[in-house]
């Protein structure tokens, strides 16, 4: 990218010893500062599920007293010096991820407009107004200087509550918000500098950022709160790593760890009992809804035991017809059967000394189940047409989406196989009860599948979002899998993925979620405000109120964009203009 630089006349100094620019007056800046309707577009409120996303992070309102009470307590807990790391290291978590979203929403911008966005998030997200006096960035050099104003700062209001005017500055947490997001943004350590703070008496707080290095040894004082990051190497690693390195080193990692993301309480308890049953030989039970993943944390299971070196087998019951069940499970002697012209060893024998593991369990027949049971309990089989006993060492992992206990009640299952089974039982929630984590998996999905088929997508537009995040998910993780896949086939590659890609089956939507107007004001999503449209004289309109009734929409839809209003519409854009005049239709 470019140099993008941004000035004001007057210079100031400043405690770092760097003339910089700024304006005593704080009036209009000389470039133009973005509009930030794209960014409020993507923020959304669903008071029915109890949830507030912006874009695909999840987010919550906080009273600015109660962030006033959390950093007295901890202060009066951890000391003022472990309490300020924490509190930064927090806001440069925030930073980073604010990077990644900025990236996505504005990645055709200009590098000023890019970058902006992560003031303007701030601004959005209530914590501050911010207003540049000075930005120099160019990321292909490595070069950045940023010097802003923040008017109205929530963190600066909550410390002077709790603790009065002082002489040192309070901004902790956007202080380090500044230092996750350039660094992402520039792809080095940035850091950043509160010269001018509220808690300090000043009128507004002001942020001067630099790289690292530009700092020298002044940065020492700093650098101690931001061990994590870029920044660990910049200064002596703690023992232990604090909490929000600790969580975003298990993020990143989790992907390895189960072949799957998440974060919810429901997907981490579930990670949490595989991790504890994995290293002895019990038997366990898988319970939940087809699609949820059943199958991938019994093969990390697996992977995690003290049998990860033996084979992992997998038998999916409800496939196999019920005349052979016997000998794809125990094995076959030649002769055993007519077209038996073979011997062949079964499932039990094939996943000696690893894992057998049992899908669908619920689905086995009476007769089945007797002769599972026997070999459960002796850890023994016979094959089909032998008489020959053959000890197995195997390890059974069983899963079902029936209710077994139901099931036993109604004489289906056997009694003393479910308490054979039930030894440790694992239930995987559905998805629609995690919805923490489908964030996540939207974004994991859509990587996978432009991986797989060579192509490049940019994102989710606003109201696909919207409608994965209500959508009720009936088939769970596998149908989210296979929705997303063929939602990359359909689009354009370079586009974006909209509602159109992704629910072309007749899925059943149900929106439940609020969007922010222009004026501050909510208002359902998916509802459209438009002018209203004349009719004929019968009442009814003409074919020309139709079309103009469109192009209102679709510039509506796109926020005024034209390129994105003729994409939508499937017309040039010279067309788009021509009709626009044609129907005497202002663009603002």
């Amino acid at each position: 990218m470019g140099a993008n630089l941004l000035k004001r006349p007057a210079l100031k100094s400043v405690p770092t010893g760097r003339q910089v620019p700024v304006n005593e007056s704080a009036d209009l800046c000389c470039c133009r500062v973005p509009e930030i309707h794209d960014l409020a577009n993507r923020l959304r409120f669903a008071p029915e599920q109890g949830r507030i996303w912006l874009d695909d992070q999840r987010m919550m309102l906080m009273h600015v007293s109660s962030l006033g009470a959390l950093r007295e307590e901890l202060v009066g807990s951890l000391g003022k010096e472990t309490a300020r790391g924490v509190i930064t290291r927090i806001g440069y978590q925030a930073g980073a991820r604010d990077a990644e979203m900025a990236k996505k929403l504005r990645a055709n911008s200009s590098t000023y407009d890019h970058f902006l966005a992560g003031p303007q998030l701030v601004s959005l997200e209530g914590i501050v107004h911010c207003e540049p006096i000075a930005l120099d960035i160019d990321v292909g050099s490595g070069r950045y200087f940023g010097d802003f104003a923040l008017i109205d700062c929530a963190e600066a209001e909550a410390h002077v509550a709790s603790f009065g005017i002082g002489e040192e500055s309070a901004c902790w947490m956007l202080v380090g918000y500044a230092c996750g997001y350039t660094s992402t943004f520039m792809g080095r350590p940035i850091l950043w500098r509160e010269v001018e703070c509220r808690a300090m008496g000043h009128d507004r707080c002001r942020v001067i950022g630099r790289p690292v290095e530009e700092w020298g040894d002044d940065a020492r004082e700093d650098l101690r709160f931001l061990q994590i990051g870029d920044f660990v190497k910049w200064t002596p690693a703690p023992p232990n790593p604090p909490a929000p390195a600790r969580l975003a080193t298990r993020l990143a990692g989790q992907e390895n760890s189960f072949g799957m993301v998440g974060i919810s309480s429901g997907f981490n308890n579930v990670c949490h009992l595989v991790k504890k049953v994995a290293p002895t030989e019990a038997t366990v039970l898988f319970l939940g809804e087809s699609g949820v993943g059943k199958e991938i944390f019994s093969h990390n299971l697996h992977r995690l035991s003290k049998r990860a070196k033996g084979p992992f087998i997998a038998v999916n019951c409800a496939a196999i017809p019920e005349q052979l069940t016997e000998s794809e499970l125990f094995g076959v002697e030649k002769g055993g059967f007519t077209g038996a012209t073979v011997s062949r060893p079964g499932r039990f024998e094939r996943a000696h000394g690893g894992t057998l593991f049992l899908d669908e369990i619920g689905t086995l027949s009476y007769t089945a189940q007797g002769k599972l049971l026997r070999a459960l309990q002796e850890g023994e089989i016979e094959r089909v047409g032998d008489s020959r006993v053959r000890k197995v060492d195997v390890r059974v992992i069983a899963a079902t989406n029936v209710n077994l206990r139901d099931a036993v009640k109604d004489g289906s299952f056997r009694e003393d196989l479910f308490y054979r089974l039930n030894v440790f039982p694992i239930r995987v929630p559905p998805l629609r009860d995690r919805r923490d984590d489908i964030p996540l998996l939207m974004n994991w999905f859509m990587q996978r599948s432009c991986k797989k088929l060579d192509k490049t997508i940019t994102g989710f537009r606003e109201r696909a979002v919207d409608a994965l995040i209500n959508y009720r998910w009936p088939g769970n993780v596998r149908e989210m899998e296979n929705l997303i896949e063929r939602a990359v086939i359909l689009a354009d590659d370079g586009g974006a993925l909209d509602i159109c890609h992704l629910f072309t089956t007749g899925e059943e939507l149900n929106s439940t979620t609020f969007i922010v107007q222009k004026n501050g004001a909510l208002r359902l999503a998916g509802d459209v405000i438009e002018p209203e449209a004349p009719t004929s004289e019968g009442g009814l309109p003409t074919l020309a109120d139709t079309e103009a009734r469109m192009l209102r929409l679709a510039l509506a839809e796109a926020n005024g964009n034209l390129s994105l209003a003729a994409r939508l519409l499937s017309i040039s854009r010279p067309t788009l203009a021509y009709r626009l005049r044609k129907h005497k239709i202002a663009v603002e």
